[in-house]
């Protein structure tokens, strides 16, 4: 049978939500603002950046029409054999036993296609049914014998999926199915296949933060999947993978958090020289049938956590899949949404043939928003900071009507994506920009539309006022009032050399004579200056304990001229090394959507009668479920803790223990600050 998307990963991994409907619109007459800051330098678009999914059970993989209509999108990266195929798939003779193999798509057939759209190759090697010398030699046919040059090898696919954590898709014939094997295993080929070709790079299979079975430690295991394999693994790869499927439209905010805890958790477990290992999401889609899968709302959500991913530094984001299949029909926002979850038709029929798909390759609207993405954020572009003035509420599905991103390209002109989920009211913006003058005149505008069978490119508006249509992407292309001539050299890439509570020292490659350097740091899409030097070091001062920092740096030569900024660092700040206080936070157990937790009190001041301990949830998706050992309340996002009667006595030097289990829908990001009877607690 065919992977498709709806390939019974079970409703605990897939949950569907609904599009979230705000309660009022903008007023036509109230612009809603946004702010674009080149100071607020991101990452940069990878070469590799847009990507999609082929696999061997498409007829249409090869052909030349596909290739060209991927060109067209802008694809840079295609991966091959298709999703959990790759476990079963054996390229020598192309059969995936089990499974059913199109005519067609054999690995040539692939590479071809390859070529022709311009792209470059990813490739799966069998780890659920192959061996470690069956991927070396598929290295030696592609790059020795082929000469394809393919860079980019992942060992296996969701390869927990194999049963180990109770739900098994992924085929797995290792008698033992635990994240230990997998992990010597995945030394094993990188060893056998970069003894054929050093030059390649070879990825490790993780779990997505918050997306099951992440963060569960299995009997037996002595950390879950990913501290496991990062651990055994990590000196051996160069990147790691991800999959994401949200399941729900409105999900792009989860980025910057599953991004970053992945980051940890590569710095925490992967040895020396960690900062190497990129993450690559090779599997993305919106996940969400019922909302519109291959409509405009899914596009809009497409063009959305593309860019929000790459803007955190992921090396390619790849959509599954070109071709799917015909699911669930329903009618989402005046069109037919099929349900299918590929870029471009299939012709599909429903089982008993009411309702076809449109003829072949017609691209479907997601097909657009990666399209659009393409020529909003090119390979070498970097990311800048841009937002909103909407403020959402709390709750986890909350987002604002408009969202937008940015990018500089090398040549200083820049590009604001702009991206309205209001099915009813066209949204006029106003657009403030910081460290960029764009010129006068009416800027090129690329717009696609709900229905819209291609990007429409019009000279609309101003650089700083442009009306948006209902469910739209626009894309200002924009150049700068005065050429960008005579700055500074940007700065390197900056690195911490000592975090505390509230200082940090950050330090950057060699200066430059008659230079002067400023550290800024980002809050949202405003940067506030946190001191300058014309050294490489600056210890910023009066941070805030327990918080999360972006920062870059900027240089400002005697003319006042400035450079670009570098790139970014992030950094979170701990807690007071002394206190009169002391919380240590255990996991007790994990099932990525709830945790159980342990909290030691120690007193290390006075005698105390009487205790409230008080701390934050960081995101808006975490919420207290129960608590013990204390009297327990959430207001908004703040938890409080009361002693018992039979535990509110702490000698100096005593320790109690009280627990609570909490629940979270999205990157669990844990509290670092606690507070008991108003002293911030050390966090152990």
């Amino acid at each position: 049978m065919r992977r498709t998307l709806v390939r019974a990963l079970s409703a605990a991994v897939l949950t569907l939500a609904a599009l979230s409907t705000p309660t009022a619109h903008a007023d036509r007459g109230a612009p809603i603002e946004v702010t674009v800051n080149a100071r607020a330098a991101l990452a940069t678009v990878h070469e590799t950046g847009l990507g999609a999914n082929h696999a061997i059970w498409d007829a249409n993989l090869g052909t030349n029409d596909t290739a060209d209509l991927l060109k067209n999108a802008g694809m840079k990266l295609l991966r091959y054999p298709g999703g959990s195929y790759s476990d079963i798939y054996h390229w020598a003779d192309h059969t995936a036993p089990g499974g059913y193999v199109a005519p067609g798509t054999d690995f040539d057939t692939f590479m071809s296609g390859v070529r022709r759209t311009g792209a470059q190759a990813m490739v799966t090697a069998n780890y659920g049914t192959g061996t470690a010398a069956e991927a070396a030699a598929w290295v030696r046919q592609a790059n020795i014998v082929k000469k394809y040059g393919v860079q980019y090898w992942e060992i296996g696919n969701e390869n927990y999926g194999n049963g180990h954590y109770g739900t098994a898709w992924e085929a797995d014939e290792h008698a033992d199915k635990s994240p230990a094997e997998y992990a010597r295993h995945v030394v094993a080929y990188a060893d056998a296949m970069k003894a054929v070709d050093p030059t390649i790079k070879i990825g490790a299979v993780l779990t997505t933060p918050a997306n099951w079975p992440d963060a569960i430690v299995a009997e037996g295991d002595s950390g879950s999947w990913n501290e496991v394999v990062l651990a055994t693994a990590g000196s051996k790869i160069d990147f790691v993978v991800l999959h994401w499927y949200p399941g729900a439209l409105d999900r792009a905010g989860h980025v910057p958090d599953m991004i970053q805890l992945t980051r940890e958790q590569i710095a925490r477990h992967a040895g020396p020289g960690s900062d190497r290992i990129g993450i690559a999401m090779t599997e993305f889609n919106t996940g969400s049938s019922s909302n519109g899968s291959n409509t405009q709302p899914g596009a809009l959500a497409a063009a959305d956590a593309y860019a929000t991913l790459l803007a955190a530094g992921v090396l390619t984001v790849d959509w599954w899949n070109v071709h799917n299949g015909i699911g669930a029909v329903t009618e989402v926002e005046g069109h037919t949404d099929y349900g299918d979850f590929g870029l471009l038709s299939s012709a599909a029929c429903t089982s008993d043939g009411s309702v076809c798909e449109p003829s072949l390759n017609t691209p479907f609207a997601p097909y657009h928003a990666l399209r659009m993405m393409s020529r909003f954020a090119r390979p070498g572009d970097r990311f800048i900071r841009a937002a909103t003035d909407q403020i959402p509420a709390r709750a986890a599905t909350d987002q604002p009507e408009v969202t937008a991103h940015a990018v500089r390209r090398p040549n200083g002109d820049l590009a604001v994506l702009l991206i309205n989920t209001s099915s009813t009211t066209s949204h006029p913006v106003a657009i403030d920009y910081a460290g960029f003058t764009p010129a006068a005149g009416a800027p090129t505008v690329l717009t696609h539309t709900n229905g819209a069978t291609s990007i429409t490119t019009t000279t609309a508006g101003t650089a700083t006022s442009q009306t948006l249509p209902p469910l739209s992407l626009s894309t200002v292309l924009l150049r700068p009032a005065t050429p960008q001539t005579g700055l500074p050299a940007t700065p390197g890439r900056p690195s911490t050399t000592a975090v505390t509570d509230t200082t940090a020292t950050i330090t950057w490659p060699t200066s430059r004579p008659g230079v002067k350097y400023e550290v800024h740091r980002q809050n949202g899409a405003v940067t506030e200056q946190l001191g300058e030097t014309t050294g490489t070091t600056l210890t910023v001062r009066n941070l805030k304990p327990g918080t999360r920092y972006t920062v870059n740096v900027i240089a400002r030569n005697a003319a006042g001229a400035q450079s670009e900024p570098s790139p970014p660092l992030t950094f979170t700040t701990g807690t007071p090394a002394t206190s009169s206080c002391s919380v240590r936070l255990t996991i007790q157990t994990d099932w990525a959507s709830g945790y159980v937790a342990a909290l030691d009190l120690t007193n290390h001041g006075a005698p105390v009668s009487g205790w409230t301990l008080t701390f934050d949830w960081p995101r808006p998706w975490q919420k207290l479920s129960s608590g013990w050992s204390g009297v327990w309340t959430q207001t908004g996002a703040q938890v409080k803790v009361v002693n018992e009667p039979g535990n509110g006595t702490l000698p100096t030097g005593a320790t109690t223990t009280i627990g609570y289990v909490g629940d979270y829908t999205g990157p669990n990001v844990l509290p670092k600050i606690f507070t008991l009877n108003g002293d911030i607690c050390t966090l152990h």
